[in-house]
């Protein structure tokens, strides 16, 4: 008995060792928890994702630990004879109260979450995500009150990985770093630039088929569905490059289509709106400039008569 229960410790010490370690802002490769993200919000589904975890952990110990125990201290070759009881009134209506009590409170805990995840009022700024095969498209609607005014660009995976993931390219996937990262397939020639400490809604639709935009880091994923828009928040909390993909399969370069969330200051994403805004208005002509000399009046001439016969 006394190494069964030390087994059953064991194990279950094991898994809560595993299941502990620090989530990162990034998702890393052999990361055991979900990512706590960088967002206001993204708090909520990771304390739920933790909260489901502790109780599937609970419940698979007490049940496997009372199998086992039972398979090997009341086996037949130790001569355990079975109870003939077959009910047992105070243990149906434990075990039925428990898990109905477990549901309720986690049915609670999701229910209000979806409520905050949803509630995009109050928000003080407005892109729109708009997915196509295989790239996206950004467009600034309004910022701090005020519209914004054609500011919208395609983004789309980078050259540099582009190159690389030919057939028969010859070159490094390893190879393709920003810094010390890898950003192999996971990069794109322009990033969406958005402010930190900011209430930024997310309106999401598709232009071909469906595409699903998903960063980790915001704490969830919103599909992009042609003729439907879907709407979501996101407040940055700190500043720095965050990457996602599309999460739907889409056509053949679904895996092609990363997207790039750069967050920057308040005062830095002012001055980047305002140059993006001036790039995009266009430059009068100039009328042309009026000859300074006036062009000589025409003289006429009057015809000379002609003489008579003699």
């Amino acid at each position: 008995m006394t190494g069964i229960r030390r087994a059953v410790v064991a194990s279950t010490a094991l898994v809560l060792a595993l299941c502990a370690g620090l989530a990162q802002a990034d998702p890393r490769p052999w990361q055991l928890n979900m990512t706590r993200g960088v967002t206001t919000w993204s708090g909520v589904p990771h304390f739920l994702n933790n909260v489901a975890l502790g109780v599937c952990v609970v419940i698979g110990t007490l049940v496997f630990g009372a199998m086992f125990i039972a398979m090997f201290r009341f086996r037949k070759s130790r001569g355990a004879v079975a109870e003939k009881w077959s009910h047992n009134t105070t243990v149906e209506i434990v075990w039925t109260t428990i898990p109905v009590l477990i549901l309720a409170t986690l049915a609670w805990l999701a229910t209000d979450g979806m409520r905050t995840f949803y509630d995009t009022t109050g928000s003080q700024m407005t892109v729109k995500v708009t997915g196509y095969q295989w790239k996206w498209r950004y467009d600034y609607v309004d910022y701090l009150g005020k519209p914004v005014d054609k500011v919208g660009f395609m983004s789309r995976l980078d050259a540099q990985s582009d190159k690389t993931r030919q057939l028969g390219s010859g070159l490094d996937p390893y190879a393709v770093k920003v810094g010390d990262e890898n950003t192999y397939l996971l990069n794109v020639d322009h990033p969406l630039v958005v402010p930190i400490h900011t209430k930024i809604r997310f309106l999401v639709t598709g232009g071909d088929v469906i595409h699903s935009w998903f960063v980790p880091q915001l704490g969830w994923k919103l599909d992009a569905i042609p003729g439907q828009i879907n709407a979501a928040w996101a407040d940055i909390t700190k500043p720095g490059v965050y990457r996602g993909q599309c999460a739907l399969l889409c056509g053949q370069d679904h895996g092609f289509m990363p997207i790039v969330v750069k967050a920057v200051s308040k005062a830095d994403f002012a001055a980047w709106l305002a140059a993006q805004e001036k790039a995009a208005t266009p430059t009068p002509t100039p009328a042309p400039a009026a000859s300074s000399a006036a062009a000589p009046a025409t003289a006429q001439v009057a015809a000379p008569a002609r003489g008579g016969q003699g």
